[in-house]
């Protein structure tokens, strides 16, 4: 992240933290280890200094300065070492970062205290660069406590996936580790378990679990040749899978891996950060030395007052809250999301998305669900709903057709049984099912069949029309020679959908659909939902074009999709955002993941990168601004006018508590409103 993160010693290695919840838990020990040996150590220098008002100091001169470096010495070159270290390197890759900035005041008070005592000068501050260690340390611990959010919702996407699996090798089960796990293992699952990679079903019918990886509440039904998400829970039948992707290819392993690279990268405003360390330290420097020779030769001031105010100048002036203003409300922000099954791949694209004045949302799996849903039951007058679902459901048990499957999870939802066995299943191409039903013929499908069947639907004519013109396909339901009902399948619009448009509108940002359907179809969904602007039959290879067309007019465009068509368009706009339940292709493609599936989760994004882009400034705004005050009075600058001044270990206090309130204002964000 920031500079100040190569520390040899050790480094705040986020890429560590991240795919290592354990290292990042060692690394947060190690720092707070530090910071309390470094308080424990601090005080007694401080007390020893009488550098506490009000508190007469426990030795003189020059006894007190040789305790005081007693009690020092430790905190700067052990408690103090990541920073001192950190400069080695960074002064080796001719770079000047936080790092320098730190160890610049600290080593100018500790070195210089250590020539005054040797020397025998009454006055020494060695509790300023005491202090300056051990405030510094407890802003890099909150940093890191900060940080551990995220770093612990990674610690509970790995402990989804079970240490170990049942597996069929040469012909019988054994149990080995996941991570030996490899793709095509046929793998046994039974009721309760854990799914320990990411497969299809091959054997068996079960309900699986998978609110802890997607965020999607209700448990789905599993059939052959259906996917199984690893981590997800197997919640009642025993099956085989066939693994299909382990180890870093996996979904979780996928999430893990996004929230890792954008812990790892940089908002633009932090390398604005980062680029102006460099300037800083030569600020620092300049302002120490400047100091010292104004007030020997300017003021004529004695040699201590005027090394006093050049070392009060050199600490204030190491803006470590600047270190810390981007980075730690990117970790935030970007562990927020990740608890909300928002997936941002980087702190730029955090940043971005605050921006986004234009979304161009795919119509299929987007706004609708993308498959076959049933969404008008039309039963014949004198029957009802259960009695027209349930021979059909029963019918439509036995194929695999979208059609079929639509209408058995319509009846699975409405709590409707299927009526009964079956037999004589025959499929009649183009046109629908035949079988029978307790003696009794049982037909399914389209208007076609039924009449070939010598079935009357004349009385369910006016409702086929209707449906036919609102874009529905058309199945009827007959037993023997009587029509049951029609029932009306399309793909349904999300029932988040509509409030998510309207929640885009109060935020100021338009909606556009683009789909490769017909006008007709994409306009009903765009009424449907409250869009205005449609773009309807757009080829696949269309849909980049049309969204660099859309980003001519200087606005920032977001692209919302869930297809392999979708990709091109997704890495075109500004901001590309997939639907978790989409492909890999596109999810690759894209910087934003809604692993929910769920359009609401657009706004909620926006949200989530406008909070957090208010912290960075607002932490920025605060770094700059106390930095550009304090180091005038550190300086002296009011001294002869006013009076203020400021002692070292006084100035180490308000450059760190300005690094505590940056840190706490990051950690606010786990309360905004998403």
């Amino acid at each position: 992240m920031q500079d100040h993160a190569a520390m040899p010693a050790m480094r705040h290695d986020h890429h560590a933290m991240a795919t290592s919840p354990d290292a990042a838990k060692r690394m947060e020990t190690d720092i707070g280890r530090r910071f309390w040996i470094a308080l424990a150590l601090t005080i007694p220098t401080v007390l020893v200094m009488g550098a506490i008002p009000g508190l007469p100091s426990l030795a003189h001169p020059p006894l007190a300065n040789w305790l005081a470096m007693l009690f020092a010495t430790p905190v700067v070159w052990w408690c103090g070492w990541i920073f001192i270290a950190g400069t080695a390197s960074a002064l080796r890759r001719r770079m000047l970062d936080m790092n320098v900035l730190v160890a610049t005041g600290v080593l100018a008070a500790y070195l210089s205290s250590v020539y005054l005592t040797v020397i025998g000068y009454p006055t020494a501050y060695f509790e300023a660069a005491a202090m300056l260690v051990t405030f510094v340390l407890f802003g890099h611990w909150m940093e890191m406590k900060a940080r551990r959010g995220t770093s612990d919702a990674l610690r509970a996407l790995f402990d989804l996936v079970p240490p170990k699996a049942r597996v069929v090798r040469d012909g019988r089960e054994v149990e080995i580790a996941t991570a030996d796990v490899v793709a095509g293992d046929l793998v046994r699952l039974r009721p309760g378990d854990r799914v320990p990679v990411d497969g299809v079903v091959v054997e068996g019918e079960t309900v699986a679990d998978e609110a802890l990886v997607t965020g999607e509440s209700a448990p789905i039904a599993k059939r052959p040749e259906a996917a199984l998400i690893g981590g997800s829970i197997n919640v009642s039948g025993a099956v085989t899978m066939r693994a299909t992707k382990v180890g870093h290819d996996t979904v979780v392993a996928q999430i893990a891996a996004l929230v890792e690279r954008a812990q790892n990268s940089k908002a633009p405003a932090q390398r604005l950060a980062d680029r102006a360390a460099a300037v800083l330290v030569l600020v620092a420097i300049g302002a120490g030395v400047t100091t010292f020779i104004a007030w020997r030769t300017v003021g004529q001031a004695a040699f201590l007052t005027a090394l006093t105010f050049a070392i009060s100048a050199v600490v204030i002036a190491c803006p470590d809250a600047l270190g810390l203003a981007t980075p730690t409300a990117v970790a935030v922000g970007t562990g927020l999301g990740a608890r909300r099954s928002i997936l941002i791949k980087d702190a730029a694209t955090l940043e971005l998305v605050s921006r986004v004045r234009l979304v161009v949302l795919d119509k299929t799996g987007t706004l609708t669900v993308g498959k076959p849903t049933v969404t008008d039951i039309v039963p014949v007058e004198g029957v009802s709903v259960e009695r027209l679902l349930a021979p059909a459901a029963a019918l439509a048990a036995q194929s695999t057709h979208p059609l079929s499957l639509a209408i058995v999870r319509a009846a699975a939802e409405r709590q409707i049984a299927p009526a009964g066995n079956v037999s004589g299943v025959a499929n009649a191409p183009g046109l629908g099912m035949r079988a029978t039903l307790g003696g009794a013929p049982l037909f399914i499908g389209s208007a076609r069949l039924m009449e070939s069947e010598r079935v009357d639907i004349a009385a369910l004519t006016p409702a086929a029309k209707r449906l036919t013109l609102e874009g529905r396909s058309l199945t009827f339901v007959a037993v023997g020679a009587r029509a049951l009902g029609v029932l009306g399948i399309s793909d349904a619009v999300r029932s988040s959908s509509a409030d998510a448009i309207s929640e885009l509108k109060r935020m100021g940002v338009e909606s556009v659909l683009l789909s490769g359907d017909n006008r007709a179809t994409a306009e009903r969904v765009a009424h449907a939902v409250g869009i205005e602007r449609v773009y309807a039959e757009v080829r696949p290879e269309q849909k980049a074009d049309l969204v660099k067309t859309l980003q001519a007019g200087g606005v920032v465009v977001a692209m919302v999709g869930d297809g392999v068509n979708d990709a091109p368009a997704l890495a075109q706009a500004d901001v590309g955002i997939a639907i978790g339940a989409g492909t890999d292709v596109a999810i690759q493609a894209a910087q934003v993941v809604l692993m929910r599936s769920d359009p609401a989760d657009i706004a909620r994004t926006i949200r989530l990168s406008k909070a957090t882009v208010r912290k960075m400034k607002q932490n920025l705004v605060w770094a700059s601004a106390y930095n550009v005050i304090a180091i005038p009075v550190a300086a002296g600058a009011f001294y002869s006018s006013l009076g203020w001044s400021l002692r070292p270990e006084v100035s180490a206090l308000l450059m760190s508590l300005s690094s505590i309130i940056v840190a706490l204002n990051a950690v606010s964000l786990r309360w905004a409103r998403i």
